[in-house]
Formats: structure tokens, sequence, C-alpha cells
């Protein structure tokens, strides 16, 4: 397999459960500014969206959108737990934690990156997102994780974006059980060697 990602992007929550699933695959490293990879090909010749990440398969097919990629790898390793049964109620609430990260978070980051918004339309959607983030530390009272005791898929996609409230300036400081999460899920060694190897994070 092959995992097209930019260093520190949305890309980096697959990089994550690939890393836990313990599956061979290969980074290839994509310019998003310029649409392009490391040896100057066009990257939407693989990826028509010109987005990450984007998975493409042993047998050639390209599965996009993350969400989508993080239960399919997930479900490629049933015995190690990264996601619950298909058709369990489990399933269907991870599905939704998924769903809130990416709707409720992830695309409010979006007006962040780039888009000439003035300090006032950027205080709004730092504190919008500020609001999402109490609510998850609401429902991480007494969890070590989104889903319980034990990481599962959702638990990679919150931690990128809780590195990416520290690039904009979101303070989650006061919110406990969330910084407690982030540390939890920052010494995991997969979470480790997927920071360093996208030069995230030097080797310890």
């Amino acid at each position: 397999m092959k995992l097209y990602y930019s260093p520190g992007a949305c890309s980096l929550s697959p990089h994550i459960t690939l890393k836990e699933a313990g599956l061979p695959f290969k980074l290839v490293k994509v310019d998003l500014k310029a649409k392009t990879l490391e040896d100057g090909s066009d990257y939407k010749a693989i990826n028509p969206k010109g987005q990450v990440p984007a998975l493409v398969l042993d047998n050639g097919e390209l599965v996009t959108e993350g969400p989508v990629i993080l239960q399919m790898v997930a479900d490629k390793v049933p015995g190690k737990n990264l996601v619950p049964s298909q058709g369990t109620a489990e399933r269907y609430r991870m599905q939704e934690w998924l769903n809130f990260i990416g709707n409720e978070l992830h695309k409010n980051f979006g007006p962040l990156f780039g888009a000439p918004l003035n300090d006032e339309s950027k205080t709004f959607f730092r504190n919008r997102i500020a609001a999402k983030f109490a609510y998850v530390n609401e429902q991480l009272a007494g969890k070590d994780y989104l889903m319980g005791k034990t990481f599962s898929v959702p638990d990679g996609y919150l931690y990128t974006m809780l590195r990416w409230a520290d690039g904009m300036k979101i303070d989650v400081s006061g919110l406990t059980n969330l910084v407690a999460f982030k540390e939890r899920m920052a010494a995991r060694p997969t979470v480790q060697q997927a920071l360093v190897a996208e030069g995230l994070a030097k080797a310890s």
C-alpha cells in the first residue's frame, strides 16, 4: 500500500492507524500547493481531488477520505480491535465520533488555513472550535480514549486536530481531560514513529 500524505495534515491520522495496524506501507509525500510529488510528477494524476490522504491498495485501487481509510485499514486487522465490529452499536458510536471530528472540528479549521480572513473572522472560528473541544473534553470524563479504555481510529483523528489547535493558538489547556488524552496519545510509540517519519519530531 501507498499512503499519500503532507506533513501534519489530516493524513497524519491514517498514518497513525497504519502504524497501529502493523501493515506494510510506503509513505509518499505530496506538495499540496503545487499538487506534485517529490519527483515533480502530477499528484492529481493519482488522486484527481488533489487532497490528502489517499491510499493506493496493493491491487492499485485508490481510496480517499480519511474516515473511510481509517475504517478500511482497521478492518484489515480485526484482531487489533482498532474499530468495533460491523453492525454493532459501538461501531455506529465510533462512526459518530468520526463524523463529529470531520464536520465540527476539521471543517471549522479550514477557513483558518490560508483564507484571507480578518481578525474578527479568525476569532469567530477559533471560538467555535474551542467550544467543540469543550464538548469532547466532557465526553472524555472517566475515559482514556474516545471509545473507552483502548485506542480506536477516531483517536488519531482527534489527536491530529489537537496538533492543529496548537498551530492556530487555540488554548485547550483548561480542558484537563483533553490535555490528558493528548499526552496519552503523544506517548504511544506508533504516534511517535509517525511524527518522526513525517519530519514533525526527532527520533529519540
